[in-house]
């Protein structure tokens, strides 16, 4: 059993309600990690930090300052920063030709710069080592269409990870990415809601169904244990898709044009 008595640990992007990032507080949490929430919105966190007796501050990754308050204020505290996790993400599927510059500028701010300003304040305040965990995606393995830019930035957030594992890992730090495929999460319910529509996804995963929160908090708890002799990894948390394919959008389509017109009859 894990134990992370004495701990602190930083989660970002727990702001949104039954998200990612809170499954993953939660979890550090009941495993004895002091827990600090981080997000843009403060009400959420505030709440969540009470829940689980952690602390919130709010932070925009895409601001250095922020971070640096963030992770600064942490150490200043609690004496180091034992786990940082990031766990924010901007899903947005959009053709090809519609993309703007500032789509553009927004995906690169979160999720690239954002993560480098996160690693630099890492290697300040992890001053005795720890481990550092970069939520990222499947779709970097398996494309899905009308969403390059965040394919792309994804895969740049990986690349950060395994340099900084390179170059850190005598200090005693460790990196790693975890990549769910479709997740069972608040943001993702609109589509999920579409009769069909997880089948069609579900179908393409050895295991049978799409993933939850919980299961890639499970694996972040794993990552944060000491005698996790692991780091530059990135660890494939999406129940085998990454084996076989994401759908195509005429298979999608299909899926649920049938799932429609069987709830029809």
């Amino acid at each position: 059993m894990t134990d992370l008595s004495g701990k602190t640990a930083i989660v970002i992007g727990a702001a949104g309600e039954q998200n990612m990032g809170q499954a993953i507080a939660r979890t550090l949490a009941a495993a004895g990690a002091k827990v600090i929430v981080s997000g843009r919105k403060p009400e959420p966190l505030e709440a969540l930090a009470a829940e689980i007796g952690g602390e919130a501050s709010a932070c925009d990754l895409t601001r250095r300052a922020d971070v640096d308050a963030l992770f600064d204020g942490a150490h200043n505290r609690h004496g180091q920063v034992d786990i940082a996790v990031n766990a924010t993400g901007w899903g947005l599927m959009k053709p090809w030709a519609d993309m703007t510059d500032d789509d553009l500028q927004s995906m690169v701010a979160l999720q690239f710069i954002g993560i480098h300003h996160m690693l630099n304040a890492c290697l300040r305040t992890m001053t005795g080592g720890g481990s550092v965990i970069q939520i990222s995606s499947a779709t970097t393995t398996c494309p899905i269409y009308d969403h390059a830019a965040y394919i792309g930035t994804k895969a740049g957030s990986e690349a950060l990870i395994r340099c900084f594992a390179n170059q850190y890992g005598p200090q005693g730090i460790r990196a790693n990415i975890v990549s769910p495929g479709l997740t069972a999460t608040p943001m993702a319910a609109g589509a999920l809601a579409a009769p069909g529509l997880e089948a069609a996804f579900a179908k393409e995963y050895p295991l049978g169904r799409i993933g939850t929160v919980d299961d890639i908090a499970h694996t972040v708890l794993w990552l944060c244990d000491d005698r996790t002799f692991l780091t530059g990894q990135n660890i494939q948390t999406n129940g085998g898709l990454t084996l076989r394919r994401n759908p195509r959008p005429e298979e999608i389509a299909a899926a649920v044009g049938a799932a429609m017109a069987a709830q029809a009859q």
